[in-house]
C-alpha cells in the first residue's frame, strides 16, 4: 500500500525547493535556508528528507558546474588579454587620436574582439543555461512536491546520501 504523505510534508517539501530562491535576496540562500528547513525536519518526515537531499544536491551541482564552466573560460580570456592592449582595440599608444572619431576596425591579421568574446560568450551561455535550468527544475521540483510526488533532479551529482 503507497505510503499517504500529509499535507504539512507536501508544504515543508515545497518550501524547501522554493527556498533555493533565496539566492537572489541573499548570497548562499540557495544552501542555508534549505539546509536549514531540511536538517530541522529530515527525522521526522521521510518525504521532507528526500526533498531536502535532492534540493541540496542539486544546488551544489549546479555550482559545481559553474564553478568548472568559469574555470575553463579562464585561460582563454586571460591569453587574450596581452593583445588588447597591444595594436588592439584598447591600444594604449593611439589615444591621442582619441579626438579624431575615425573608430573603425579591420581584419589585418591584428587583435580581433571575437578572440576576447569568443571564450567568455560561450562561457556566458553556459551560465546562462545553468540559470535556466535552475529556475526551471526547482519550479518542476517545488510544484511536484506540493503534490505529493517524488521528484528527482536531472543532472544532479549525489554529495548527500
Amino acid at each position: 500500500m503507497a505510503e499517504v504523505i500529509s499535507k504539512h510534508e507536501r508544504n515543508l517539501g515545497a518550501l524547501i525547493h522554493a527556498s533555493t530562491f533565496s539566492k537572489y535576496i541573499f548570497p548562499f540562500g540557495n544552501f542555508i535556508v534549505p539546509l536549514l528547513l531540511w536538517s530541522a525536519n529530515k527525522r521526522d518526515y521521510a518525504f521532507v528528507d528526500h526533498n531536502g537531499r535532492e534540493a541540496l544536491n542539486f544546488q551544489l551541482s549546479m555550482l559545481l558546474y559553474s564553478i568548472i564552466a568559469g574555470m575553463i573560460g579562464i585561460p582563454f580570456i586571460i591569453g587574450s588579454l596581452p593583445n588588447l592592449f597591444h595594436d588592439g582595440f584598447l591600444d594604449l599608444g593611439s589615444l591621442n587620436e582619441l579626438n579624431s572619431l575615425n573608430v573603425h576596425f579591420h581584419g589585418d591579421g591584428g587583435w580581433r574582439l571575437s578572440r576576447a568574446f569568443l571564450p567568455a560568450g560561450i562561457t556566458g551561455l553556459v551560465h546562462l543555461t545553468l540559470i535556466v535550468l535552475n529556475i526551471v527544475y526547482s519550479i518542476l521540483a517545488t510544484v511536484r512536491t506540493a503534490d505529493g510526488q517524488l521528484f528527482n533532479y536531472p543532472l544532479s551529482i549525489k554529495f548527500i546520501k
